[in-house]
């Protein structure tokens, strides 16, 4: 393998390692606004 074609493949584990470290820590936050569905009257046995 190529010096540049090595330098490349460890440049590309470095950033897929760097992104899953990164989505690993990240604190996501919930959302936070209210959810409103409406079921209809069909679905209820009566």
């Amino acid at each position: 393998m190529g010096f540049y074609a090595r330098i490349i493949l460890v440049l590309v584990v470095l950033a897929i390692g760097g992104g899953l470290a990164f989505l690993l820590t990240w604190d996501i936050p919930p959302p936070t606004g209210p959810i409103e569905k409406v079921v209809p009257d069909a679905r209820f046995e009566k």
